[in-house]
C-alpha cells in the first residue's frame, strides 16, 4: 500500500538552491541571521534537515504574531520567555522580526544544556542581540521575571511542557503557545490505574500502543483543559505539515479571564476516569483533588 504522506516527504527532504530560499523565507526575515544560525550554508542554500527546522520555526512565528503585536501594543516593555529553547532559533527568528526594530522588551531563552546556552549567547552578542537573555537552568528550575507576557515551547519534551504551563501560570503569561513531544508520563499512569477505573475506559488503553497514544492525547486534553481553569481561550491546531514534523500538535492559550470553574470540574472529571494526574495538574492543583 503507497503511503499518501510519501511524496509531500520526499518533498520535504529536497534542498532547496540559494536561488529560491527567499520563497522559503518571511517577508522581513534575513539570510544573513540564517547563515549565523547555521540553517543556511555560507552559499546561502538550505538543506533538508534545515528546512524542515526553518518551517516549523517560522510556521510558529507566524501564529505568534498576534500575541506579539498584541503585547507590543498593551506594554511598554514586554518580556518573551522561550523555554526548552535549544539552540535559540526561535528566540533569534522572533528578536529579528520583532524586537529589533523596537527599543523596548526582552526575549528570554530558557536551556538545560550548558553548550547550547554560552553558543547562543555568544551569537547574540556578536549580532547585537543586546535585549536577549540566556539562562541555563531546568525549565521547573528557572528564575525568570515576575511578569511574562508570552511565553513558548517548541518540542519541549514529556514533562518539560508541564513544567512551561507551570511557569506561564504563575508569571501570569497573556499569551502561550506550546508544541508538546514525546509525552510518557501519563501512559505509565495508565497502566498503574487500570485497577481502579471502569473496564470500558481500561479498553481505551488496555494495549502497551494504544496506551502510549491514547496517554499522549490524554496528556495534550488535561494541558488544554488546565489552561482553561486558569482564564485561557485555548485553541488547539497544527504546528506545520506532517511532513516536517510528527509531534505537530499546537496549543495556543491567550489568557482573558481570571479562572474557569467550568473547566476546572470538567479536568477533574476526567482524572477521575482515568485514575491519572499529571505533572503540571499536581504543580498547581495539588496532589489530591480539590
Amino acid at each position: 500500500m503507497t503511503d499518501a504522506r510519501a511524496p509531500a516527504q520526499g518533498k520535504a527532504r529536497e534542498k532547496v538552491d540559494a536561488r529560491q530560499v527567499r520563497a522559503e523565507l518571511l517577508p522581513e526575515q534575513s539570510p544573513e541571521l540564517l547563515k549565523t544560525l547555521h540553517l543556511l550554508t555560507r552559499e546561502g542554500h538550505l538543506n533538508a534537515d534545515a528546512r524542515r527546522k526553518l518551517k516549523q520555526v517560522n510556521h510558529l512565528v507566524g501564529l505568534l504574531q498576534p500575541a506579539l503585536d498584541d503585547v507590543f501594543e498593551r506594554f511598554p516593555a514586554p518580556v518573551v520567555v522561550d523555554v526548552g529553547s535549544g539552540n535559540a532559533y526561535l528566540g533569534f527568528v522572533l528578536y529579528e522580526l520583532f524586537f529589533a526594530r523596537r527599543e523596548a522588551g526582552a526575549l528570554w531563552s530558557v536551556e538545560a544544556r550548558a553548550d547550547l546556552v554560552q553558543r547562543s549567547a555568544a551569537r547574540a552578542e556578536a549580532l547585537g542581540y543586546g535585549r536577549m537573555r540566556f539562562v541555563e537552568a531546568a525549565i521547573d528550575a528557572a528564575a525568570l521575571p515576575e511578569r511574562v507576557h508570552v511565553l513558548t515551547a517548541l518540542h519541549a519534551c514529556d514533562t518539560a511542557t508541564d513544567d512551561a504551563i507551570v511557569q506561564a501560570v504563575r508569571h501570569r503569561a497573556d499569551h502561550v503557545a506550546l508544541v508538546p513531544c514525546c509525552q510518557a508520563e501519563v501512559a505509565q499512569q495508565l497502566k498503574a490505574s487500570r485497577a481502579s477505573v471502569r473496564p470500558e475506559v481500561v479498553a481505551l488503553f488496555e494495549h502497551p500502543w494504544h496506551r502510549r497514544e491514547f496517554g499522549s492525547h490524554l496528556t495534550n486534553v488535561t494541558r488544554a483543559l488546565l489552561l482553561e481553569s486558569f482564564g485561557y481561550q485555548v485553541t488547539v491546531t497544527e504546528l506545520a505539515g506532517w511532513e516536517h514534523s510528527l509531534k505537530n500538535e499546537l496549543i495556543l492559550g491567550r489568557r482573558v479571564h481570571k479562572e474557569s470553574r467550568e473547566a476546572r470540574a470538567r479536568l477533574e472529571a476526567l482524572l477521575a476516569a482515568t485514575g491519572v494526574r499529571p505533572k503540571a495538574v499536581r504543580a498547581l492543583l495539588g496532589e489530591a483533588k480539590g
